[in-house]
């Protein structure tokens, strides 16, 4: 079996770039005295929690329009600080509708005008975004949690009329340190104490649940699995934290699939594999919310964004999203409760999930695994003789269907451990010893 075109090989001497993006959880404000003095009271990250109002932006450059700083702030590792100032401007000249059927007349002035309600965008699937809107707003909620003087803001999605929200894992992190969660419904300004169910940092992911709620409706998760690059997508979220209970919308496509990326801030990151690229507009705050296909369907939930680049580069329009089909796949041991401890094991490949697209495609003689896009010089998988094209089956005989069964197999070693790699190449099965690394070298 040749090389995947579409991957330029390993460059032989040269280290790998490093690929470090930035998660989406909205800024960070600091508390007042009293909020405070209420944070450090002892909570239990599994009880119930208290609900408190969102505090306003304060400080020197709270009133000045500033770029939106995609370094993570130190006071909370997860969490953008950003000072925003709207600005109306007003457009020299006047756009005028000349097909109206009626007119206002003032001296010197003719204003045609029509009372035709405005077109909504149509997506591929005949559906328009007003209506799919209409449609998932209702299972969205916008996200605040509190604690250790910070105040962190988000998106998640309802999965369960019972009040299971899904979210991303850096939303809700200070929450498992004792802080507290309040979510708000789309549609509503009134903010409700949540409960922290499980979380899984090594994925992103966590579940907390709306106390006390009842008949709610929940999104439809999609199939990520047969998403191609250019399928049309749909981005809700509560980007930059505006105003809670009133989601920004966005449009695009699916940029590429398959992507690996470093996502955090400069005191703590984690690795995240087989990624959804978009293009659709995504920025702080918008993390935990949905990606939806032309359906309406969740096919992703958004996560990280590039912003500027370690060498200086200023990227446009490349989100992420996790595909749900990891998503579902952590929802059992998320619902026990359980948290995932990282400890840093690292094989040195970016790898994506096998579908049948891609077994079509390449040729590849099995129809499950995980696929080596690249491998990074100077790690244990390429010093053990790992190729691109690879298909990793098991680890330390344990079977491995798809990239989030390797992450979960590797979440339990530790950088040092020797790991038997699985690998199918062509038709041969063979049996590679790799080293495992940090992601840092």
């Amino acid at each position: 079996m040749s090389d995947l075109p579409p991957i330029p090989d390993d460059p032989p001497d040269e280290p790998a770039p490093a690929r470090q993006f930035d998660y989406l959880a909205s800024w960070t404000t600091p508390a007042t005295p009293d909020e405070v003095d209420t944070a450090s009271e002892p909570t239990s990250a599994t009880g119930d929690v208290g609900s408190e109002n969102v505090a306003e932006p304060t400080g020197p450059g709270a009133d000045a329009v500033a770029p939106i700083p995609m370094r993570t702030s130190p006071r909370s590792p997860w969490s953008s600080r950003i000072s925003l100032l709207l600005v109306a401007a007003l457009v020299g000249g006047l756009a005028g509708h000349f097909s109206g059927s009626s007119s206002s007349n003032t001296p010197g002035v003719t204003i045609n005008a029509v009372a035709a309600t405005p077109a909504g965008a149509v997506l591929p699937s005949g559906l328009s975004i007003p209506t799919l809107v209409q449609r998932v707003l209702p299972s969205v909620v916008s996200i605040d949690v509190k604690g250790q003087g910070t105040e962190d803001q988000g998106t998640g999605m309802i999965i369960s009329a019972n009040g299971l929200v899904v979210t991303n894992n850096h939303v809700i992190a200070v929450a498992a340190q004792g802080g507290t969660i309040t979510v708000t419904r789309s549609g509503s300004t009134t903010a409700l104490p949540a409960t922290l169910v499980g979380t899984n940092p090594i994925d992103d992911v966590a579940l907390i649940r709306i106390n006390g709620a009842s008949k709610l409706p929940a999104v439809t998760f999609g199939n990520s699995n047969a998403l191609v690059v250019g399928d049309a997508v749909v981005a809700i979220g509560n980007a930059l934290g505006l105003a809670a209970g009133t989601p920004t919308v966005t449009q695009g496509i699916v940029s590429a699939l398959g992507r690996t990326v470093t996502a955090g801030s400069s005191t703590t990151s984690e690795t995240l594999s087989n990624m959804i690229q978009t293009d659709a507009a995504i920025n702080p705050g918008n993390s935990g919310g949905p990606l939806l296909d032309a359906q309406g369907d969740v096919i992703g939930m958004n996560t990280a964004v590039a912003g500027t680049l370690p060498d200086g580069t200023n990227a446009q329009n490349i989100g992420f999203a996790i595909p749900v089909s990891t998503i579902e796949s952590l929802l059992k041991s998320l619902m026990a409760g359980q948290s995932v401890v990282n400890h840093g094991a690292f094989i040195g490949v970016e790898v994506m999930s096998m579908t049948p697209t891609l077994q079509l495609q390449y040729g590849f003689s099995v129809s499950t695994g995980a696929v080596v896009m690249s491998v990074i010089p100077n790690t244990g998988a390429s010093r053990a003789g790992v190729r691109q094209g690879d298909i990793i089956v098991s680890l330390n005989g344990m079977t491995i269907n798809n990239t989030q069964d390797l992450t979960s197999v590797l979440s339990g070693l530790r950088p040092g451990d020797t790991a038997k790699l699985g690998i199918v190449r062509g038709t041969q099965h063979i049996t590679l010893s790799v080293i495992l690394g940090t992601q840092h070298g």
